[in-house]
């Protein structure tokens, strides 16, 4: 199953991919909201992507409201928000836009595995989605 991370952090794109890739998920990643966008229509088989709030050029917020318009009845992918912004109005904007869950950074291994199992899509070496 092919995830893409969205994030401006580098190193954050290497930590989340690195976790990603021990549950079998295939990896790909954007630095920002427009490059996600170009990422999605070179693979419309993307199933999953986590996505940070802030970043440059186009932010979580604005690419969950870009992916809304642009893919209408389309099959979305799962989007989990992966955030530094823990105020509840955000969460709640971030869902009502579109986010299936929400992860607060720091975050762990386990809390990314566990919310992608809540959402079905808890990664394995031995799952041939």
């Amino acid at each position: 199953m092919k995830v893409l991370v969205v994030d401006d952090s580098g190193p954050i794109r290497k930590i989340m991919g690195k976790m990603l890739r021990r549950m079998g998920f295939e990896v790909l990643e954007a630095c920002h909201g427009k490059e996600a966008l170009v990422q999605l229509e070179k693979h419309p088989d993307i199933e999953l992507l986590t996505v940070d709030w802030n970043m440059p050029e186009m932010n979580g917020i604005e690419l969950l409201e870009a992916m809304k318009t642009k893919r209408g009845s389309e099959p979305k992918p799962t989007i989990v928000m992966v955030s530094t912004e823990n105020e509840k109005s955000k969460i709640v904007r971030a869902m009502s836009k579109g986010a299936n869950e929400y992860i607060m950074k720091p975050f762990t291994e386990e809390i990314l595995t566990e919310k992608l199992t809540f959402l079905g899509m808890g990664g394995s070496k031995n799952d041939k989605r």
